[in-house]
């Protein structure tokens, strides 16, 4: 039993017997005093034994349970984390536009304050219209003029048209007058040559009358021949000689009929030239209507013009916004293209949200999204996952600048590599009125697909 008991005797923990050094080394009395004790109840009395060796493995297994429920918890934390991204680096953003007038002119009437919700068609300003109604009259006036004109320069076509064709008559008479020249000039050649023929006959027969006279005279003297026979020879022979001259008479009346007609159709076809160059002008003075016409459309053009920048001197909302950075006020000079206050588009919200890149492979587009304001953090707003970005500003200092020329890269060495975040954009479900500001601070949570 001596045996036995000498080792459970002797029996300490490393642990424990560490302990109760340290604690003789940071207090000495509490040595000195175990040491007096000692001596007062005997050399020989050994000291208390320490407490039960149970506690000191509870211990220990206590202080191993809590190390392995915080590995638990922690790997827990990073499997949740992973299948559900969240993050707090969000903002809330809207669509905005800076408001700017189509036209010049001094503002006449402001109807908005500063933050104010307007819904679509609603005006905001209204830019001096006088001048603007001006030119819209003019336009109008401008067409009416060119419309008196297009009338005007249509009853003038349709006057040379007309004298295009009284000429092409004047030219159809011209030609029938040279018909009948030529027929008159046939016809009196025909006569000349009749009157010719007539001539020659005549001129025959007083040859033959002449002739028989002659050889009958003589034998008057030898009154083979009575006078009565030669005076009808001789009146033969003289009233042969006058139809002689009548022929040669008729001859040059005929002659002076054919220069007559010769003359007649030269007038003739000179009056068809005159027709014809008339006709030529009468037709070459006809206008057409298309550059007047042409000009229809321009001025279709300055009235439609005139007309929209009527319209817009009302700046209406294009949409329904809240009004912002409003610094406007009533005669102030507003120039076309020029901001004057910013409307937030209130129809869609969004919250960005950066993610590390480690996380965008667990959201996609879709997918439910938690949101909470950081103003308002026991509100849920639903959203939903509309698009995450493709590109970020490199870090230079880790890629260095990319220039022109050569590539700057760095030569620092980091130990400790910082994901890269991206941009995710998150659409807001159903926002509540008033609810949103842009760059309010969000925290958003990634869902899945799981409805709420």
């Amino acid at each position: 039993m001596a045996e036995d008991n000498a080792p459970h005797g002797n029996l300490q923990m490393p642990d424990q017997e560490a302990n109760d050094a340290r604690d003789k080394d940071e207090n000495p009395r509490n040595s000195e005093n175990e040491k007096s004790e000692g001596k007062e109840d005997g050399a020989g009395t050994p000291p208390p034994e320490p407490e039960p060796l149970k506690q000191n493995w509870t211990g220990r297994v206590a202080s191993a349970a809590i190390v392995l429920l915080a590995i638990m918890v922690i790997a827990i934390v990073i499997a949740i984390t992973n299948r559900y991204p969240r993050t707090d680096d969000a903002e809330v953003f809207a669509n905005y536009i800076g408001l700017a007038p189509v036209v010049n002119g001094p503002i006449s009437d402001v109807y908005v304050r500063d933050n104010q919700q307007v819904h679509e068609g609603d005006v905001l300003f209204r830019v001096d219209e006088r001048p603007y109604r001006y030119a819209l009259e003019r336009a109008f006036s401008d067409r009416v003029a060119l419309e008196g004109q297009i009338v005007d320069e249509s009853r003038r076509i349709r006057a040379l048209e007309s004298a295009a064709q009284g000429a092409q008559a004047a030219t159809r008479t011209a030609v029938a007058n040279v018909g009948r020249s030529t027929s008159a000039v046939d016809q009196a050649t025909a006569d000349v040559g009749n009157a010719q023929a007539s001539l020659a006959r005549a001129k025959t027969v007083y040859a033959y009358s002449l002739n028989n006279l002659h050889r009958v005279e003589p034998l008057l003297a030898k009154q083979f021949v009575t006078v009565d026979q030669v005076d009808q020879l001789r009146t033969g022979t003289a009233a042969n000689e006058l139809a002689v001259r009548q022929a040669e008479a008729q001859v040059k009346v005929a002659q002076a009929a054919l220069a007559s007609s010769y003359a007649a159709l030269t007038a003739s076809n000179s009056s068809v030239f005159q027709s014809q160059a008339q006709q030529r002008q009468s037709q070459n003075s006809i206008t057409t209507l298309e550059p007047f016409t042409g000009q229809r459309g321009a001025r279709e053009s300055a009235i439609e013009t005139a007309q929209y920048n009527l319209n817009h001197c009302d700046v209406k909302a294009p949409f329904d916004a809240r009004v912002t950075n409003l610094t406007l006020s009533q005669g102030a000079y507003a120039r076309a293209g020029t901001q004057v206050f910013t409307l937030i588009d209130t129809r869609v919200w969004w919250v960005i949200a950066n993610f590390r890149e480690t996380q965008l492979r667990h959201i996609l587009p879709g997918m439910h999204v938690d949101v909470y304001l950081l103003g308002d953090p026991d509100r849920l707003y639903r959203g939903v996952v509309d698009s995450a970005s493709f590109g970020v500003t490199p870090d230079a200092s880790t890629l260095g600048t990319l220039a022109p020329g050569l590539p700057d890269a760095q030569r620092t060495l980091s130990w400790v590599h910082l994901a890269s975040r991206y941009p995710v954009r998150i659409r807001i479900l159903d926002p509540q009125p008033n609810a949103f500001r842009i760059a309010q601070s969000a925290t958003v949570v990634v869902r899945g697909w799981k409805g709420w």
